[in-house]
């Protein structure tokens, strides 16, 4: 794994696990992260023995949101959609649309831009002292990195509209409600059970995982007839692969299967 200064990367079994490192600054976004970051997204999603990625921050918060001291010299020509569209995207994409499962692990703050990436990610596990946190309307700002859409999707166009003006702290226990995670525990256990469940997910066929995400992506925006054929595309695939052979022999044999993700 790559050495970074602002991101931490380590192994767990078939398990990665991608920190936000900024911990003074609650790991608000600076230049640094963001290059860092995107470079580490890229590492993970690209290694093939990489099956589950866990995103979490380390300190107190998992991210704060943007870094509001860490404004360009030149702010005559800074357009923030520059930034947006072409340092955060890339990151966000890159999660969204990897062929493996995310799991994003909050602690403490999930704020700003940051609240984007907790919520881009495929599963959600939550401190219980946790909170996801639209901080723009306070400062005069709306919610960017994709944020809206994951609220409105999720809590329906009245509610994601209330928790954008009011800048509510949504916290653990009502977003288990809405939907906004899966499942809450203990501040003091949140990696150790993030953890427990991402190695129970990576034990599962590595086609199964990737093609039920891309089908999933998928539908949030297609017809249920385009749906159809996209699940009927999918499945040929995975039907016809080495690891679906291997799942079929190991039930009879009654062993556990070995999946090699083809």
């Amino acid at each position: 794994m790559g050495n970074y200064s602002t991101v931490l990367v380590e192994r767990h079994g078939a398990v990665a696990v991608v920190s936000l490192n900024r911990p003074d600054k609650l790991n608000s976004f600076d230049g640094a992260l963001r290059r860092e970051l995107l470079h580490a997204v890229r590492e993970v999603n690209d290694d093939t023995s990489v099956r589950v990625v866990v995103l979490t921050g380390v300190g107190r918060s998992f991210s704060a949101g943007a870094d509001l001291g860490d404004m360009p010299a030149d702010k005559t020509h800074f357009r923030v959609e520059d930034q947006l569209n072409g340092e955060y995207k890339p990151m966000l994409m890159e999660i969204f649309a990897a062929p493996k499962p995310w799991i994003s692990a909050i602690n403490g703050a999930c704020a700003g831009i940051g609240s984007a990436f907790g919520m881009v990610c495929d599963l959600t596990v939550m401190a219980e002292d946790a909170y996801i946190y639209q901080a723009f309307a306070a400062i005069g700002l709306v919610p960017d990195g994709g944020a809206s859409w994951h609220l409105v999707r999720t809590l329906g166009r009245k509610r994601a509209y209330e928790v954008i003006v009011t800048g509510e702290k949504i916290r653990a226990d009502k977003c288990l409600q809405w939907g906004l995670c899966n499942r809450v525990v203990p501040a003091d256990k949140l990696l150790a059970e993030t953890l427990a469940w991402a190695t129970e997910i990576a034990g599962k066929a590595p086609l199964s995982l990737r093609y039920a995400k891309q089908a999933l992506n998928a539908a949030i925006e297609d017809p249920v007839s385009d749906t159809i054929t996209k699940e009927a595309s999918l499945q040929h695939i995975c039907i016809t692969s080495e690891d679906a052979q291997e799942g079929v022999i190991a039930f009879m044999q009654k062993r556990a299967p070995e999946w090699r993700g083809r």
